[in-house]
């Protein structure tokens, strides 16, 4: 099943002031956000990626380009000869589609529409989300359906406190946003190519297609409360680097699989640094 990644949006959030990076190309541990995302995709067998590209491309296609294996696979050295000992994208399937720089999200999915026509059904992500989702669960539910479209649910992550008030403005009870029967857009989609015809040009995936869908009933949800995070912000890509390193990486089911997915040495005849 074909995964299209929305990764050509600026970021402002994510700024530090010194970068230009897109936001999907900051790092947690050795590797960029989007390769997260694709290595989760991956892990259950999705492999053929068509990413949408916009402002920072050339930082996306250049680490795709110059990609180096060896920043997170076990690898031998012999001979001036690199051995891997394990491969993350050898079998990947990459189209690079510059979708344009100010594109609204529905706008970049109308723009590489010819790369998923003829599919049953497709997936797509911001490129920026992690979560341990389950994923053959949400897309089998989907494919049970006669829904157009499906979309991850979470529980809200906003720390605030909510408060029920009464006539007199006494307090009754305070609970956080995650305790309330609220829900909101996890980023991860399962999409039938039927949603073409409910987004127009220049239109938002969400707030055009989806809604759209929700009127008429076809817009499935699937509910999600284990680990999901975002890295909208420095601070959330920060907590992400801290789970990162302290070995909390439940998004990094590929991890939990390793000795299942191994694979045999490859020599590759890769020149070595002097």
């Amino acid at each position: 099943m074909k995964v299209v990644l929305f990764c050509g949006g600026y970021g402002m959030r994510m700024r530090d002031g010194t970068s230009d990076l897109p936001k999907p190309m900051h790092t947690v541990g050795p590797r960029p956000l989007i390769w997260h995302v694709m290595r989760y995709y991956a892990h259950f067998g999705h492999t053929d990626f068509v990413l949408c590209l916009g402002y920072g491309a050339e930082h996306v296609k250049d680490y795709f380009l110059h990609y180096s294996e060896t920043a997170s696979n076990d690898f031998r050295l012999r001979g001036g000869r690199i051995e891997m000992l394990g491969s993350d994208i050898q079998d990947w399937t990459i189209t690079f589609v510059h979708t344009g720089l100010d594109s609204a999200i529905g706008e970049r999915l109308r723009r590489v529409r010819e790369h998923v026509e003829g599919e049953e059904m497709f997936l797509a992500n911001y490129a920026d989300v992690l979560t341990d989702l389950p994923l053959a669960d949400m897309i089998d539910r989907f494919k049970a359906s006669e829904a157009v479209g499906a979309l991850l649910a979470v529980p809200p992550q906003s720390a605030f406190h909510c408060v029920d008030l009464g006539d007199d403005d006494r307090i009754s009870a305070i609970s956080t946003l995650q305790q309330l029967p609220l829900w909101e857009n996890g980023g991860y989609f399962v999409l039938r190519p039927e949603v073409f015809d409910y987004l127009p040009p220049g239109g938002d995936l969400v707030a055009d297609a989806c809604a759209a869908l929700a009127r008429e009933g076809r817009m499935l949800a699937h509910r999600h409360r284990g680990f999901w995070q975002p890295a909208d912000t420095v601070k959330e890509r920060n907590a992400l680097e801290i789970a990162y390193q302290t070995g909390h990486r439940p998004w990094m089911l590929w991890e939990h699989h390793a000795a299942e997915e191994a694979l045999p040495p490859v020599a590759l005849a890769v020149p070595v640094p002097r």
